[in-house]
């Protein structure tokens, strides 16, 4: 596709290879036929993990850091209900790929007219890059943090991870697995470790999770709780959840498809459900160390790991703030590089290198972050973050759309397509969802 303007000491592969190559590992993780529950749920554990990713990356961490620091717990239950919307959309992904073999992008090829397709191929690849830059940030802040570098320097070495990508070539999927989910339990560890030093007030914890009109009768908390549900569900992972879920080995017959669904499922929501924690870990841990009534709340994330040192009485929360910061940014370099290659071969029926389809994903995030350092200044990483998910949140409905409208179809789903009862549920989320984001771009560019 492109060519180094340097000659490197080895060779760099030329052709699409596992595990980021969605038709180079279909199919290679074997099920045991006939064997206990546990050793099936086991190997079905994984995709889940991949798509969780999404739900806890650098932009959420923008929004939840804002809504714990300026309404305290409040904001707490728009987190768990925008999970578990996340969750059903998600199924829906999975479902849609084990049934028919085929993943949302190469369905919505298939199943609309050229202009269609490509239209939606250009909105698609849009969300990955606004979700990279994301990780770019959220990387360079961290960089800033552990390394003590510029900010504009930690935006540079983000380009760095394009070798971890490639020193991974031809491995076999569940590495990649493997890799994520220590990623996640890294930043699982480090949040909850920084909970234990900042001392939340749990009795306002639980209060937080019961669902308020009241909390969100003005426009401030409002405006927050739509950025939170436009920060939660991933416009890219509605296609690579239907791609990574067909890594299994599934025999054809209904029966077995029935039981890879609700093995799936099981992945999906214990996955999906971890991602909760974590947002919610987020917004506690905001909560408590910076809502004081009467005081000026942290609204940018750059903020918060300054600040929590003198909260927490200790230098090891920043430092455990930043070690989240950077597995969260890079577990996203992974599951971002698969969906890439999802949604190119999906709509383009195009292979390329990994570390291409890496580096140049990278390279147009980069480009926007180090404009956006160098111009707005050491202290422009929550208002680009924010940015970020404002481009996301656009992007949303053309991925929701056809992914609701192609299960709910006998013609492709047969006797797998939505019940009404499922039909309703996701079209109610559509329109909430997309109103919701509509919403918050208007009131962003009014802004």
């Amino acid at each position: 596709m492109f060519a180094l303007p340097f000659k490197l000491p080895f060779k760099l592969p030329t052709t699409a290879t596992a595990p980021f190559c969605p038709s180079e590992v279909a199919g290679t993780v074997t099920v045991p036929e006939g064997g206990p529950f546990w050793k099936k749920i086991l190997r079905f554990a994984g995709p889940g993990l991949l798509v969780s990713v999404g739900y806890m990356d650098p932009g959420n961490w923008a929004t939840a850091i804002q809504g714990g620091s300026q309404f305290g717990y409040q904001l707490l239950f728009v987190v768990v209900l925008s999970s578990l919307a996340a969750i059903v959309l998600q199924c829906l992904s999975m479902r849609l790929g084990i049934v028919t073999g085929k993943d949302l992008a190469v369905h919505c090829r298939e199943q609309y007219p050229p202009a269609v397709g490509k239209t939606l191929w250009g909105f698609a690849e849009i969300s990955i890059i606004a979700c990279d830059l994301a990780e770019v940030l959220g990387c360079a802040l961290a960089f800033k943090l552990l390394l003590g570098v510029s900010l504009p320097t930690g935006v540079a070495l983000t380009a760095l991870d394009t070798l971890i990508v490639l020193g991974l070539k031809g491995k076999g999927f569940r590495q990649v697995e493997a890799i994520v989910l220590g990623l996640i339990l890294t930043v699982a560890i480090c949040l909850f470790t920084e909970l234990i030093f900042v001392k939340p007030d749990w009795q306002a914890v639980a209060a937080g999770l019961v669902p308020s009109l009241s909390a969100l009768s003005s426009r401030e908390p409002l405006y927050l709780a739509i950025g939170i549900l436009g920060a939660t569900v991933m416009p890219h992972n509605l296609y690579l959840h239907s791609s990574v879920v067909q890594t299994r080995v599934v025999s054809q017959t209904e029966s077995a498809k029935r039981e890879a669904i609700g093995l799936s499922r099981i992945d999906t929501i214990v996955s999906l459900l971890l991602a909760l924690l974590i947002n919610g870990a987020i917004l506690v841990l905001a909560a408590a160390a910076f809502h004081q009534p009467g005081k000026p709340a942290v609204l940018d994330i750059d903020e918060a790991y300054l600040l929590l040192e003198p909260v927490a009485g200790t230098a090891l929360a920043a430092i455990l703030f930043g070690l989240a910061l950077l597995a969260s940014g890079q577990s996203s370099t992974f599951t971002g590089t698969i969906a890439g290659q999802v949604i190119m071969e999906g709509f383009l029926k195009m292979k390329i290198p990994c570390w291409q389809r890496r580096a140049l994903t990278r390279g147009l995030a980069l480009i926007p972050a180090m404009i956006g350092v160098l111009v707005l200044g050491e202290h422009s990483v929550g208002k680009l973050l924010v940015l970020s998910q404002v481009v996301l949140s656009m992007q949303l409905p053309f991925a929701m759309y056809p992914l609701v409208s192609l299960t709910s179809q006998q013609r492709i789903m047969g006797n797998f397509a939505n019940a009404w009862w499922t039909v309703a549920l996701a079209w109610f989320l559509f329109a909430v969802i997309s109103a919701a984001n509509v919403w918050l771009v208007v009131q962003a560019f009014s802004e």
